[in-house]
């Protein structure tokens, strides 16, 4: 079953086309620094943005950090939203559960579809950063001096430094899929369980911000998605680092969770 829906997930347009516009963006920036050699300056862009002029190796986590405050959790969840509700939606959930598939293994390979979907397109971004930074950027090849702390690391330290980040925000993106997810074990429509996942998103970064909301601000979803940036000075404070790796696995547990309850519950009728 898990096969299945891994070849489903690779076979579909629509996985490359949002993995490719997911690029682009990314892609374009690239280009119009390279061409005006402009960038922002320290603290009115993207973090790190204006240290990629001196190293295109930098350019990966300017590149994550463009996509995800809103075209990756979307994506994510549209993915995330679909992979249950677009079934019942399309009348096909019922003629599945009828075959001796069982629900958990359905639900199980539905997970593992929209995991790889985020890995995919987590790693695709930071990829075509790399290639887009060392082609257009260039690479100063021997150290690099971070924009957060003032210290240089060599190409070993910043490679390590890289990894833990793409997999930091492969986890935040879990913690967005996981919402829409159980959203999409309510619903038949998967327009609604992505909607629904965004707004749960958007009304997490408005509480963020507020200081009324002080006493849950801690506990949102989206309190750490930043954290990553930490990773970036030298020596890196793990504090916010590791808050937000607990925060995204309570609400994986608790929402995969409750999605796993609700599904081996609901009455199929489409």
């Amino acid at each position: 079953m898990i096969g299945v829906e891994l070849r489903k997930l690779l076979g579909r347009p629509r996985t490359w086309v949002s993995i490719g516009l997911l690029c682009l963006l990314p892609v374009v920036v690239a280009v119009f620094l390279a061409v005006t050699g402009i960038a922002p300056r320290p603290g009115q862009g993207p973090t790190l943005l204006s240290a990629v002029l001196g190293n295109g190796a930098l350019f990966p986590a300017a590149a994550l950090g463009i996509v995800l405050p809103f075209f990756l959790p979307i994506a994510v969840a549209v993915q995330a939203g679909e992979s249950v509700a677009g079934e019942a939606q399309s009348g096909t959930l019922r003629y599945l559960l009828v075959r001796p598939v069982g629900r958990t293994r359905l639900l199980v390979a539905k997970l593992v579809s929209v995991l790889a979907y985020t890995l995919l397109a987590v790693l695709s971004v930071a990829a075509t950063g790399y290639l887009a930074g060392i082609s257009l950027l260039g690479n100063s090849g021997q150290v690099t001096t971070t924009t957060l702390s003032g210290t240089t690391l060599t190409p070993a330290d910043l490679a390590w430094r890289t990894g833990v980040m793409v997999l930091y925000i492969g986890w935040s993106m879990v913690g967005v899929a996981s919402v829409a997810l159980f959203l999409s074990t309510l619903t038949d429509s998967p327009l609604a369980a992505a909607l629904g996942g965004l707004a749960v998103l958007v009304s997490s970064t408005v509480l963020v911000t507020l200081d009324a909301a002080g006493a849950v601000r801690d506990y949102l979803p989206t309190r750490y998605w930043l954290a990553w940036v930490d990773l970036f000075r030298d020596p890196v404070p793990w504090g916010d680092v590791t808050a937000g790796v607990l925060v995204q696995t309570g609400y994986v547990v608790v929402l995969l969770g409750a999605a796993w309850a609700n599904f081996s519950t609901r009455d199929v009728t489409s």
